[in-house]
């Protein structure tokens, strides 16, 4: 039986058509792309291997250092620089699950992590929101709010994110507002950074109470994700640190990904920015499975390369699509999940904009990414959230997502009564087979514009950029979040009211 396609409105449409699911379980059916043989991810891999024997990384926490040295590792606290045999890293390598489910509050909203599995989630931490109408601004709790709307209101984006950093928002106080947000505005799971254990025991505890579980329920499979980034080269900071260990107590969904730059923060090869990449990312998950072995990490990469005129960050990149292939070898190597990004450094959701987001796009999917950050509303190299860059970005995905469907090839799709139908010099256009097909014989697009020119123009000759931003102010009009219990809606205010009554929760940095 052939899938039901997702009817959905020409740009500019009031509102969406009857929604599907056909984009909520993503499978990607193709083979990943090789760009390096496997005894050179062997080298790659021994060589990241020795760098955490033979130099190891600096650890900030003294926890963590602690942690570390208990299992075993080296530590030098007059340096505060951990060294990990390599047998303690494959040891650690053999308890992290290859698989993970991503247990949403709407139980049709949960994700499987692993195996042929794609995830996108929306673009997470820039200080600065764009639009159209409004420009680019610092970022605000209602910017906030708009973005997680946004992320619930399109089935091909399927976890939630900190979209923006809500400066309006106390910092002691930011991480209720953003986690109420994303546990009242949308029913997928979403992602609490880490700040410090007080302000993840703030959001874990609101987690249990949207999802009505208790701490022993909450703490036997993953309901959230985090990312920590390292400080390459080979350091892990302090908040990073104990988010890991935090997160691998609780038995939540961490992302360890190095943040390597060829030619600035890492050597400027692929393979040496890979190779250091690789390090710090065995290091992260080691941890994660000295603290609680077993406890769901994913390992993740974020390597581009530099303009070596201006020192500027560069994505979407030939470099960033190749080094995106090796890391996904490389994951595939020590057989843990893997995430990586779609990320462009236009400042405007422009045509470069959509160009190295697509290059981005086709080294994780290609690659055989199983969770793709960024995926949605990243510009200006991330430290912009934009509007219109969300929709266009949704376009790109929904069009991945159907190159990802099905195709039958049985006698009635090949049609051959039609051709008899048509005949020599005909049209298909009339044609019972196609009678039978044309509601949803193609894709249906968001924001593209097929008509020609006269009649484009004759309607305003608007851009795609400007289509995608009345689709995002539409969307947001029409936007009703999903079903929540009245008393657990109240509970969730009462928890937010007591902690800032109590003065919150400082970061930790």
């Amino acid at each position: 039986m052939r899938p039901r396609r997702r009817e959905t409105p020409r740009a500019g449409g009031a509102g969406h058509a009857e929604r599907s699911t056909r984009y909520r379980d993503l499978v990607n059916p193709f083979a990943p792309v090789r760009i390096f043989s496997d005894d050179q991810i062997e080298s790659m891999h021994v060589a990241a291997l020795g760098i955490l024997e033979r130099f190891g990384m600096r650890v900030l926490s003294p926890r963590g250092r602690a942690a570390l040295a208990a299992a075993g590792a080296a530590v030098d606290e007059s340096t505060s620089m951990v060294r990990l045999e390599t047998g303690l890293v494959r040891q650690a390598l053999a308890s992290v699950p290859a698989e993970v489910s991503l247990v949403a509050r709407n139980p049709e909203r949960s994700c499987h992590i692993g195996g042929r599995h794609v995830v996108f989630a929306p673009v997470a931490g820039p200080p600065s929101v764009s639009d159209l109408e409004r420009g680019k601004r610092t970022g605000s709790i209602e910017d906030f709010r708009d973005f997680v709307k946004l992320s619930q209101a399109f089935d091909v984006i399927h976890v939630l994110g900190q979209m923006t950093e809500p400066q309006d928002s106390p910092v002691h106080e930011r991480h209720l507002d953003t986690s109420l947000a994303q546990l009242t505005l949308g029913d997928k799971a979403p992602y609490f950074y880490c700040r410090g254990d007080e302000q993840l025991a703030d959001c874990f505890a609101m987690l249990r109470i949207a999802h009505g579980i208790d701490a022993a329920t909450f703490e036997r499979e993953p309901r959230c994700y985090a990312i920590c980034n390292t400080n390459s080269p080979l350091q892990l900071d302090l908040p990073m640190t104990d988010g890991i260990m935090s997160f691998a107590r609780a038995g939540q969904l961490m992302i360890v990904t190095p943040f390597t730059l060829a030619g600035a923060m890492a050597p400027v090869t692929i393979p040496g920015a890979l190779t250091l990449a690789h390090a710090e990312a065995l290091f992260g998950i080691t941890l994660s499975q000295l603290v609680r072995p077993g406890a769901p990490v994913m390992y993740g990469s974020f390597t581009s390369n530099v303009d070596m005129k201006s020192g500027s960050p560069a994505f979407g990149t030939p470099e960033y699509t190749k080094a995106a292939f090796g890391a996904g070898q490389l994951a595939r190597h020590i057989g843990v999940p893997w995430r990586c990004s779609s990320a462009t450094a236009a400042n405007a959701p422009d045509a470069q904009a959509a160009y190295e987001s697509q290059m981005s796009l086709w080294g994780a999917l290609l690659g055989g990414c199983h969770f793709i950050l960024h995926a949605a509303g990243w510009l200006e190299g991330g430290l912009t959230a934009s509007y219109e860059k969300f929709i266009l970005d949704v376009e790109m995905l929904q069009m991945f997502a159907e190159l990802f469907q099905p195709v039958a090839a049985t006698p009635e799709e090949i049609g051959l009564d039609a051709v008899a139908e048509v005949g020599p010099g005909g049209h298909f256009f009339a044609a019972a087979h196609t009678m039978q097909r044309y509601r949803d014989a193609f894709y249906s697009p968001l924001v593209s514009d097929w008509r020609n020119f006269g009649a484009w123009r004759e309607a305003g000759a608007h851009t795609a950029t400007e289509r995608a931003g009345a689709l995002a102010r539409s969307t947001l009009q029409a936007f009703q979040p999903p079903p929540l219990d009245p008393s657990v809606q109240e509970e969730l205010a009462a928890f937010v009211r007591r902690r800032r009554e109590a003065g919150g929760a400082p970061p930790v940095s």
